[in-house]
Parts: C-alpha cells; structure tokens; sequence
C-alpha cells in the first residue's frame, strides 16, 4: 500500500459521530462544586441478581461509537493477584457500574440475562461487541487466569494513542498522561480530577501509606469509588479524540495488536510487570 492510501483518512460518517461525541456528551467528571451526593460514584453491583440487571443493560447496546469502557482495580491485578472492582461505563447511559468481583466472584460472569439468558462472560468473549480497555494486559491476565474469561473484540486505547502520534513510537504511553495531554479538562475539571485520583492513591499505594487491601474492605470507601469511576467516565473522550485521528490502516494494525496482547496475557510465559511492558509492538517504532 502506499503512503498517501495509508494515510487517507477513513469515512467522514465516523468522523461525524466522533466530533458529535466530543460536541455533545460533554461526560460527567468530579468538580468542585459538586457535592459527594450529587457526583456520580458508580452503581456498586454486588449481587447475582443485580448482575443478571446489569447484563440485561449491557447487550444491545450500539457499537459504534463503542458503548462499553471498562477498567479492573485489585491487589496485585494478574494471575498472582485478585480482582476487587471491575468498572464498567455504558456510554448511551452516562452511567458507571462496579462489579464487585470480590464479593460475587464467579457469580458475576455466569449470573444470566433475565432477556436473552446471555452472560457477561459472553459479552466480554464476544468479538462482535466492542470494549474500550487502556493497556488491557494485566487486566486481560487476571480474567484468563482468575475466570477463564478469554476477552475478544477489545479496542486497546494505549495502542490507539501510540497509533495517532506524530514523534517516535517507541514506547507507550501511560493513562494520566493521556488524559492530561488529550482530554480537554477545563481547569475546574482538571483540578478535580487531580484531587480524587490524590486521594484515592492515599489509601491504596504503599508507598504513600495506604494499601490495596483497600479495594476489598466492604462497605467500599467513598473515595475508592470515586477513584474507580472517574478514568472510566474519561475514556469515551480518549477514544474520541484518537478514533478521529486514525488512519484505516492504522485502524487494521491497532485492532491486530489489541488481538495480540490479549493472547499473549494468556500464554504461561507472561510478566505483567517490567521495563518491556513500556515497549511499543514490534515494528511499531519505525512506521
């Protein structure tokens, strides 16, 4: 293929529907004048029954642009670790859902559509319904290896960006990064942002004296919800923002590499942690 039919940019219909989202679904973010009640802190799903509700929302929704982003917090997340959360946000709702994978466990991927008998397992496998994840290795690991959950029809965001760069692609990105260069965050906004990701990085990291065990202490702490939240509310931003930049071919490489992380989480071999993971794909650096 040549350079110009690479770098043609791909129908203006999807173009359209970017720039309406990014016009138009102006998401919902921690501000300073919104109080604890008001802001969205996630509907916490932590029965099979509420599972089976939150299935029923799930299917169906449109593809295009991606309806569901999701993100996992635990301790330790991958095949070594635990999940505690798995966030969930449906973009046509304006809403965030948390499974609590603590508490539910397998219960949260077999518990069935009251609708359609289908499962949540069965919308993660499904190559058919897309799934905005960013850096979706360690969280595809601990789903293979915890659940047996083999993930499919995955739009990795930390590839999209790599994808759309104009400067060297050598290594990934990482989300605050993203979201700070790419998501235009009034200084409000921004400010928020900065302030609950502060405070919930207080109570789980270590090094600041907190824990991961914080992810599974029940009643969940208001702030860890808030922390789980807001990077997912953030996500269909981020996809707007690349998807409007991505070549076709660009597109294809993407969606190969995304295919390609999720199989190798789930080899025997895989590290989740280390200097390699910042490593762009293969070739990547000198296209």
């Amino acid at each position: 293929m040549s350079r110009i039919e690479e770098n043609a940019p791909r129908n203006m219909s999807t173009s359209a529907s970017v720039q309406n989202l990014n016009n138009e679904r102006n998401l919902l973010i921690p501000s300073e004048n919104m109080s604890t009640d008001t802001l969205d802190s996630g509907n916490l799903i932590d029965t099979a029954t509420a599972m089976s509700a939150l299935v029923d929302i799930l299917d169906g929704q449109p593809t295009t642009p991606p309806s569901l982003y999701i993100d996992l917090e635990g301790v330790n997340l991958s095949r070594h670790g635990t999940i505690s959360i798995l966030q969930i946000y449906v973009l046509p709702r304006r809403q965030a859902y948390l499974a609590d994978i603590h508490i539910l466990g397998e219960k949260a991927f077999c518990a069935p559509s009251s609708a359609t008998g289908r499962t949540f397992k069965d919308i993660l496998e499904s190559e058919t319904i897309p799934k905005v994840f960013f850096d979706v290795r360690n969280d595809s690991d601990a789903l293979f290896t915890h659940f047996q959950i083999r993930l499919a029809g995955v739009q990795d965001l930390q590839l999209m960006e790599l994808a759309t760069r104009t400067f060297p692609r050598r290594f990934v990105c990482g989300l605050a990064r993203c979201i700070e260069r790419d998501v235009s965050l009034s200084a409000t906004e921004k400010s928020s942002w900065l302030a609950t990701k502060e405070r919930g990085t207080r109570l789980f990291a270590p090094e600041r004296g907190g824990s991961y065990q914080v992810f599974n202490e029940r009643p969940l702490h208001v702030e860890i919800r808030l922390y789980c939240v807001q990077d997912v509310h953030l996500l269909p931003r981020l996809w707007a923002h690349y998807d409007g930049k991505l070549t076709g071919v660009w597109e294809g490489r993407v969606r190969e590499a995304s295919r390609d992380r999720v199989a190798l989480s789930q080899t025997p071999g895989f590290n989740g942690k280390g200097q390699h993971m910042a490593l762009a794909p293969a070739g990547w650096s000198w296209l």
